[in-house]
């Protein structure tokens, strides 16, 4: 028997633009009960062909009531699922050989480089759709079946900006003198690519500060004055922000703060006439709480998780981000004034609910700086 493992060498999560490698390893070993008794057609093994290739599914909820849309028809090479999804992007087969011939305890091994197109739609999981990338190995032994193995991997959103000309143009407007210094001897001039020219742009957009206020009212007063520092941040990164309650006519007894996605799905319709619909559903992936009464400021610290997708828009889903705060206040005197020594809290207390949304731009980050919890390890499958 053949046995297949393929691994890929250079991490299993990347940028849309980036280059991804596979290595793929065939080796002809023995079942342990048919050492003994060989033949001489045991030693020599044959594989017709492999192939391998990079497939992105999309697939939808039950919940949305819809039926999926057949898979697209494929060639042998393009192998496809059903239980998978549907193919939205793939790239063109590689025939890593054809005819191969493994000789009993040997091993062949081969490479396996693409590229993933900056434009290509990233990897999400959410409510109602979902996005799943899959290198695809396919082989066939001469006068069997298709065999193929798929290794799952992640892939991130360069940026919202998807157009190469509208990076280009962003990044002549944008510099980098300030966030890198530059050696003037140096004679050594780096292409500009698609992807370093959006990695500049997203590392100018996440860099710089830019403190925005609000003042928090209700119907009866302020409740108090709420700053961000900046609005877009990375993976990884912690949202700050600083509560001011001394500025305050209400008496904001506690405060919540979540970090939640608004996912926007663009139902497909028979009549290109007919306007799509969208439907929103949100979660919470992150959340600070914290009991205010009797502080005059607070600050805020929200971690954004690494796994989350950061915001994308194509032509099936798009996603943002939001802060969603809810402000307990009331209009009852509850702290004892300076003169009152003995203070008991009261029992029941009239109180006002209040929420407010305020959208924030969450952008990928480097996969080099993504902890992964699960290994890179190799996956495996025995042609017999």
């Amino acid at each position: 028997m053949i046995e297949l493992a393929a691994r890929l060498t250079t991490g299993t999560v990347y940028l849309a633009g980036e280059a991804l490698e596979c290595c793929i390893t065939f080796c002809h070993t023995t079942q342990p009960e048919h050492r003994d008794s060989q033949s001489h057609s045991d030693i020599l093994e044959n594989l017709a062909w492999a192939s391998a290739q990079i497939h992105c599914f999309f697939s939808t909820s039950k919940n949305t009531g819809e039926k999926s849309s057949p898979v697209e028809k494929t060639t042998a090479l393009e192998v496809t699922s059903c239980d998978i999804g549907d193919v939205v992007f793939h790239t063109k087969p590689k025939i890593l050989f054809c005819d191969l011939t493994i000789p009993l305890g040997e091993t062949k091994t081969f490479w396996y480089r693409e590229s993933l197109p900056i434009e290509a739609p990233p990897s999400y999981r959410g409510n109602l759709v979902k996005y799943s990338y899959k290198v695809t190995i396919a082989t066939q032994k001469v006068g069997s079946h298709i065999r193929m193995v798929r290794i799952p991997f992640r892939v991130l959103p360069i940026s919202p900006i998807m157009n190469v000309q509208d990076l280009a143009a962003l990044c002549g407007n944008e510099t980098t003198d300030e966030l890198q210094p530059t050696n003037p001897f140096s004679e050594e001039r780096k292409v500009e690519t698609p992807l370093t020219m959006a990695l500049q742009v997203l590392q100018n957009l996440t860099a710089r500060r830019s403190p925005n206020s609000y003042m928090i009212t209700n119907t009866r007063g302020k409740v108090g004055r709420f700053c961000l520092f900046k609005s877009a941040y990375r993976l990884g990164e912690d949202i700050v922000g600083t509560f001011d309650f001394s500025v305050g006519t209400v008496t904001c007894m506690q405060v919540s703060v979540s970090l939640q996605p608004e996912e926007i799905v663009k139902k497909s319709t028979p009549s290109k006439n007919m306007n799509k619909e969208t439907s929103s559903r949100s979660m919470t992936v992150a959340r600070y709480h914290e009991v205010t009464l009797g502080l005059t400021h607070s600050q805020l610290i929200l971690p954004i998780p690494l796994h989350i997708t950061p915001a994308f828009d194509t032509e099936e889903v798009s996603l943002n981000w939001r802060l969603h705060f809810e402000f307990v206040t009331t209009n009852e005197k509850l702290l004892p004034s300076n003169e009152e020594n003995d203070w008991n809290a009261p029992l029941n207390v009239a109180i006002e609910t209040m929420v407010w949304n305020l959208p924030v731009k969450i952008y990928s980050t480097l996969p080099k700086q993504i902890t992964q919890t699960v290994g890179n390890e190799a996956y495996k499958m025995v042609i017999k």
